[in-house]
């Protein structure tokens, strides 16, 4: 094992950056290393990290980049240079000697302050195609650390390094199908559809998934997202076999009890996925920056672990079609797709990286 290091961890903003920081602190940690994990003030990373109270966290006040020519900009560039400042204020007191930046919107003040101090700087992407910040952060990073392949070729100025992207301790092993059913008052002989709206939900996507899943034999377990938590509990009143959640405490649990997915196509999402053979309906965020939810589905479509279809593609019709095609033959072929793009050991990777 290398000598112990001080590493900072910026992984805010949202799940897709979060979750997996969280999975490299607790690896670094695990080989007998100090980690800080730095977060934005975003309700979502206070709501997430409390769960893990053995890890270190610290917000800063970074924010996302408004569009160039927005009236915003002014405001946003003085508060971008507070947050560099805060970030080497927090670096000098850490005594740090690596930066991780796990992308987004957070990563960037921590990554450019820890360049400053001439200190080895890493940002992670995982995504199929990079988002415009990472982009940005690369400049200043010793290197970039990527989740797909395909990311590469848009860092064409720096070292590059393929490590897939890391999942969660708890989701390397998932509790048994009637466990988890139990947790969620499902039936573990019935098939269960998962849907997932990402962090903030999806009305339209809640929608149809709801109308489309009513009257089959499936039930549903509808992670709806707090913004929408009440109309679909209106839309699907007492229907038996459909538990809906603001937000879930337990992925494991919700991957272990499913034969099935609905989701968005964020990378973290897609990661967890495929280390739970969950095959999936991906419906790409139809506003995500430079399309890349769409991206990184064709990757998974191609392979045969998803079928890939745009939100207005999507119709209770086609919900209530896919739900009674899918039969046991095709759930456990793309289940072992899916789980074939799993990379088991990206963690590590990162740590042995880091460790330089």
């Amino acid at each position: 094992m290398s000598d112990p290091l001080k590493v900072i961890i910026a992984c805010g903003g949202t799940g897709g950056h979060l979750f997996p920081g969280i999975a490299v602190a607790q690896e670094l940690k695990s080989r007998g290393h100090e980690v800080l994990l730095i977060i934005s003030e975003k309700k979502v990373d206070a709501q997430a990290s409390k769960k893990y109270s053995e890890l270190r966290f610290e917000t800063v006040n970074a924010i996302a980049k408004p569009p160039t020519l927005s009236v915003k900009m002014l405001g946003f560039l003085m508060r971008l240079r507070s947050t560099i400042k805060q970030c080497g204020e927090i670096i000098a007191r850490e005594k740090a000697d690596v930066v991780l930046g796990m992308g987004g919107f957070t990563s960037f003040p921590p990554v450019v302050a820890g360049a400053k101090k001439k200190l080895r700087t890493y940002v992670h992407d995982s995504n199929a195609i990079p988002g415009r910040s990472n982009r940005m952060t690369a400049q200043k990073a010793t290197a970039v650390l990527v989740g797909m392949e395909e990311a590469a070729e848009h860092f064409p100025d720096s070292t590059v390094i393929l490590t897939g992207t890391p999942v969660r301790d708890e989701l390397e092993k998932l509790p048994s199908r009637e466990k988890a059913c139990k947790l969620f008052g499902l039936d573990p002989a019935k098939k269960t559809l998962l849907v997932m709206g990402g962090s903030q939900g999806a009305q339209k996507l809640n929608e149809v998934v709801a109308a489309g899943s009513e009257g089959s034999d499936w039930q549903v377990l509808h992670l709806a997202g707090q913004a929408d938590y009440d109309r679909l509990h209106v839309q699907v009143g007492k229907r038996p076999g459909y538990k809906i959640l603001a937000f879930c405490e337990d992925m494991s649990a919700a991957y272990a009890a499913s034969d099935f997915c609905v989701a968005r196509s964020g990378a973290s999402s897609l990661t967890e996925l495929s280390h739970a053979g969950l095959p999936a309906l991906l419906v790409p965020f139809p506003f995500a920056a430079d399309d890349h939810q769409t991206a990184n589905a064709e990757v998974y479509e191609e392979a045969g672990a998803a079928v890939l279809k745009q939100q207005d593609e999507v119709t209770a019709e086609v919900i209530t079609e896919m739900l009674t095609s899918l039969n046991d033959g095709i759930i456990e072929a793309m289940s072992e797709s899916m789980k074939s793009l799993a990379v088991e050991d990206a963690a590590a990777q990162i740590a042995t990286v880091i460790e330089g």
